[in-house]
């Protein structure tokens, strides 16, 4: 070209400007890997993949040789809400609308195990999920859905064992055998220890049920899919992508181990794993992740000697993130995922989930739900994505990122193999800890605006539109569930219920005969899941976590800030005046096991000086109330995220004026829709911190109440 400079002359200008700012203009993630603002062929120097090809070891341009000029990715859209009715009229129209298989979401309830009218869910049946307590519950769920032709995702771990043998079931009675059902359960229980907290029983004995099902699944069902390997609840819960990759796949590896003592052949299962990941904002080196995830799987596999080529593949659903999506200018959030699926298709996903743009406030609605849903058909058919196979192929800063990823989360999987294995590593904390350090980090950059979130900490909008939500009558479902659940026990025979249900027993406590196989007789007799689940139990026991916050993060980040030194001053003052620093009990009330935002709250308070104190999980709002009273707590916060605080909340303010305690003042943070706010204050609630909250701002509204309350007495 006429007029242009020799290339080796423009590469010189370049880099010689590049050099003299490269502080400036260098940035470094929170994965420590240095950005540089220009990449050439130098830094792909000693990378072995570049010459890879798709559908070929070590797959890191994607696992089948034509990818999405093939077949394009699956559109796959999680829900469900409310009964079984509502969510299968749900998937029916989304079906009919162009997607492509279900994805389950279950109540909390159901997560944890419990029948619907057990006492401790109250507050949480059909909020957050499907309420699912049955054989029939399921077979309504799918009802007009032919199982045979629709492949179905359930994202279940904790109660995946009645979850899985009711599913079966209801396959069966709708006519179609278990060999013939397709789809994926997660069936993923130690990353539940880490971030997710819907587990139920103790890390040993659950290992051995994921084992059964990948036995049962390998012999009995050859086109479902055994377990989801998850990364994308250790991303919203803060992990760093380097912890996503480096946990998920030592996870994965544990349970290869898992199904190998079961005496299974690597061969026979290793095609029906797969794998789930999350897609935030970080546009590139998402894309990157996945790519250095089928580098490291093919790595990792390769050491239980498969014969079969495709054991060593890596097969991934995708969800764009949840944590990204902000309450504030809500519309934005359309942008955001729009980018994050775009991300995820060019880093080669095999199906794709795609979250509403208001999923930052309550449940999505019918019509934020088909903007989700479109985001992707837009993608598919209109933006040309799915013409070339692995576009990003050769890009210096793609390849180079997608090299560091690999090499940092390599060096992170062989210091878990050094502890001996994923699962010892979970029981001594390891990765909560190092997630709970990132999350904490994560939040001082947003209230810093080092990270810039817009409409929240930049080009925030004065005043917010109403949007509307989907409001669940989470009473009527739970009296309907109740309905439901006394028709099948008045109906099934009890004699046939007790002998399946006796044989589950003996099948977990004797440690012979699968797990998986007795459960789909007793599910098949109609024993309930929470029947199912008591009786585990009763051989395995109860997991309790031991709630930890870790410290002086956000303190050490924000010390010499001019407002958090009044604050902390000031938090001072109060402490003379009380005569002993003000303490605030977190609080997480219901079955709802996300505490991401509960423990940076601890942590950020604790350092600016309140005594801190972390209720457990899965408190009733009468146990976290006796906690506070023996506690002598100043304050209780508690943190919602599961639609729940409009019957918890007011519950426990009632627990607290009950035990004479009404001085203890609640305050509620988490995702709550501001048109609850007046709804929770009018029942005792004084203050509502929503999402993107600065946490200086809410400290220092809570000393305005201890102050207004100190000066009132």
């Amino acid at each position: 070209m006429t007029g242009q400079a020799p290339f080796p002359e423009w590469k010189k200008l370049a880099e010689h400007e590049v050099k003299n700012s490269v502080e400036t203009l260098t940035w470094r993630t929170s994965e420590g890997i240095a950005v540089k603002p220009l990449y050439t062929a130098d830094d792909l120097e000693g990378i072995g993949h570049l010459d890879s090809l798709p559908g070929l070891k070590p797959f890191v341009r994607g696992p089948r040789a034509t990818m999405y000029a093939g077949r394009p990715w699956t559109i796959r859209q999680y829900a469900g809400f409310s009964t079984a009715e509502e969510s299968n009229a749900f998937y029916r129209k989304a079906l009919a609308a162009g997607q492509q298989g279900v994805s389950v979401a279950f109540d909390l309830a159901t997560h944890r195990g419990y029948d619907s009218d057990h006492p401790r869910v109250a507050g949480d049946v059909g909020k957050a999920g499907v309420a699912i307590d049955s054989v029939e519950d399921m077979k309504i769920l799918f009802d007009g859905i032919p199982l045979r032709d629709i492949s179905v995702s359930m994202t279940m771990n904790g109660a995946v064992i009645p979850i899985l043998a009711c599913f079966i079931v209801a396959g069966e009675e709708q006519g179609c055998s278990r060999a013939e059902l397709s789809g994926t359960i997660q069936n993923d229980i130690l990353k539940e220890f880490m971030v997710r907290n819907t587990y139920i029983y103790p890390p040993e004995p659950s290992m051995r049920i994921v084992g059964d099902i990948i036995e049962y699944t390998a012999k009995e069902m050859p086109k479902f899919n055994s377990i989801s390997i998850s990364g994308y609840h250790m991303q919203e819960a803060g992990a760093t992508l380097v912890q996503e990759l480096a946990f998920t796949l030592a996870d994965g590896r544990e349970y290869v181990r898992a199904a190998l003592k079961k005496g299974l052949d690597v061969d026979d299962f290793a095609g029906r794993l797969s794998f789930f990941f999350a897609i935030g904002m970080n546009f590139f080196m998402e894309a990157a992740k996945l790519r250095a995830a089928r580098l490291l799987w093919s790595r990792i596999m390769e050491e239980f000697q498969p014969k079969k080529t495709s054991s060593l593949m890596l097969r991934t659903h995708c969800q764009t993130s949840g944590v990204s999506l902000q309450e504030q200018d809500p519309y934005n959030n359309i942008v955001r995922t729009a980018y994050e699926a775009l991300a995820a298709v060019l880093g080669g996903t095999q199906s794709l989930h795609t979250n509403s743009f208001d999923e930052a406030i309550a449940l999505p609605t019918e019509f934020s739900a088909r903007i989700a849903r479109n985001t992707q058909l837009i993608l598919q058919h209109e933006t040309g994505v799915t013409k070339v196979i692995d576009p990003l192929a050769g890009s210096y800063y793609v390849e180079s990122l997608t090299n560091e990823l690999a090499q940092k989360a390599w060096a992170l999987i062989e210091e878990i193999e050094t502890m001996g294995g994923m699962t010892r590593a979970v029981v001594e904390g390891l990765p909560k800890r190092l997630i709970e350090t990132a999350a904490t980090r994560r939040q001082v950059a947003i209230d810093r605006g080092d990270d810039v979130i817009i409409g929240v900490n930049k080009y925030r909008l004065e005043t917010e539109d109403r949007i509307e939500v989907l409001d669940i009558d989470n009473a009527a479902v739970r009296k309907a569930q109740i309905r439901r659940l006394d028709r099948i026990r008045r109906q099934r025979e009890p004699k046939r219920v007790d002998a399946a249900l006796a044989a589950l027993g003996e099948a977990a406590a004797g440690g012979k005969g699968n797990i998986l196989a007795a459960a789909v007789e007793a599910a098949r007799a109609r024993a309930t899941v929470g029947e199912i689940s008591d009786t585990l139990r009763r051989t395995f026991g109860d997991h309790a976590a031991v709630s930890e916050v870790i410290s002086t993060v956000y303190g050490s980040a924000f010390q010499d800030e001019p407002e958090y030194q009044t604050l902390s001053t000031r938090i001072g003052e109060l402490s003379v005046s009380l005569g002993r620093p003000p303490k605030l009990m977190i609080a997480k009330l219901g079955q709802d096991g996300h505490d991401r935002g509960a423990k940076v709250i601890a942590s950020a308070f604790g350092d600016l000086g309140f005594d801190v104190v972390a209720g457990p999980l899965f408190q009733t709002p009468e146990e976290a109330a006796d906690i506070a009273v023996a506690s002598e707590v100043h304050v209780v916060g508690a943190s919602s995220l599961a639609a729940g605080h409009k019957t918890l909340l007011p519950q426990l303010v009632e627990s607290l004026k009950t035990k004479g305690a009404e001085e203890i003042i609640v305050v509620c943070g988490g995702v709550v829709p501001r048109q609850d706010y007046q709804f929770l204050m009018d029942r005792g609630v004084a203050a509502v911190f929503g999402p993107g909250t600065h946490v200086v701002d809410a400290a220092r509204a809570v000393v305005d109440l201890l102050e207004g309350k100190r000066r009132n007495e």
